[in-house]
């Protein structure tokens, strides 16, 4: 079925509406005066918004998770001396009243919660009637329909002030990033919801503060709408997360950097070349189906001759040679690695359907 959202600007009071949308702030609220510094600080070089983790959950126990309630009048404070917004994650109806309670202006999903239907039903439930923007962290696997799930849960409770934070995804490879981005899912899901505000976590996706500047500016090149980033007064004696927190200076350094690129209409000369892009892919459709006829006539050839469907010493030539192919025309091995991969797979799906009638 076809999946819609209700969704209203996120209006935010005193924040002006123009890209980038910047929250930023610590990872925890570890003390008034941490929070204080930090939050000064960033207020005195234009942040609108402050971020701070009141209730952390963490990968295993033993951690700092958190100062809880006791946290909340800091961030009332934050509001009522500097001006700033106040945003943090709720994981629990429990959570979601209290923070209302203390007027929390925009309250978060995390990653380990929308991961959970249950949890996100039961964040749901605890919204319903309540005018709050609430942003939904993508889930920590790769699975857009759960994170589409988890913002339908919240919008179905009649919030409609919603936004998405894309922090990048669990992976077993974490070569350079501590959460790969896999930017096409956050395109896929723009691609789904234009009107949907989607904000960039380089903080969680780098893992690493020298990460910040490349990944919030990938973020702008490709379109995202704001950043959420963490920053810290000290940022090397943080009670979590330390080496992903940048000093509030380092943060509008970060900032005044960025090239923000417009979204416009395409002129002439663009769409020319867009449809070069769309004559070639005609043509890579044309070729990919002769080539699955030649793997049909194979798995004829196969079938004739009682062959197994899948020969491994094949496919792994065709890896090596297509992935050195590739490097020497420009392109990244892995990139063309995981084209073949595909390929191969329908491939199979397509022999082993001939091989079976």
């Amino acid at each position: 079925m076809d999946i819609e959202l209700t969704i209203s600007p996120l209006a935010l009071e005193g924040v002006p509406e123009q890209r980038p949308l910047v929250i930023a702030g610590p990872c925890s609220a570890e003390t008034e005066e941490q929070v204080m510094a930090t939050a000064t600080q960033l207020a005195n070089n234009g942040i609108r918004i402050f971020r701070a983790g009141i209730w952390k959950p963490r990968t295993k126990p033993g951690g700092f998770e958190g100062k809880g309630v006791e946290a909340l009048p800091w961030m009332q404070r934050v509001k009522a001396e500097t001006g700033m917004l106040t945003a943090t994650e709720v994981a629990t109806p429990e959570h979601v009243c209290a923070a209302l309670k203390a007027g929390i202006d925009i309250l978060w999903v995390g990653a380990r919660t929308s991961a959970n239907p249950f949890s996100v039903q039961a964040i749901a439930d605890a919204l319903k009637g309540v005018d709050v923007p609430v942003l939904v962290k993508n889930p920590v696997n790769p699975d857009i329909e759960l994170w589409t799930g988890a913002l339908m849960r919240i919008n179905a409770a009649g919030v409609t002030r919603i936004g998405a934070i894309h922090r990048g995804f669990s992976s077993v490879d974490q070569k350079l990033y501590r959460n790969p981005p896999m930017w096409h899912l956050p395109i896929e899901l723009k691609r789904r919801f234009p009107s949907l505000p989607i904000i960039t976590d380089p903080s969680h996706m780098g893992g690493r503060r020298d990460l910040i500047a490349p990944l919030s500016q990938q973020a702008m090149d490709l379109g995202m709408d704001g950043l959420i980033i963490e920053s810290h007064c000290n940022p090397d004696c943080a009670w979590s997360d330390a080496k992903q927190q940048v000093l509030p200076e380092v943060l509008d350094f970060i900032l005044d950097r960025l090239v923000v690129r417009d979204s416009v209409e395409a002129t002439e000369s663009i769409s020319q070349l867009r449809k070069q892009i769309d004559e070639l892919d005609s043509s890579l459709m044309d070729l990919l189906t002769k080539r699955m006829r030649v793997s049909r006539e194979i798995a004829a050839y196969k079938k004739q001759h009682n062959m197994t469907v899948v020969q491994t010493t094949r496919y792994s030539e065709i890896l090596d040679k297509r992935g050195a192919q590739g490097a020497l025309c420009g392109m990244n091995p892995e990139f063309v690695k995981k084209v073949y991969e595909a390929i191969h797979s329908e491939s199979v799906r397509q022999q082993i359907d001939v091989m079976n009638k």
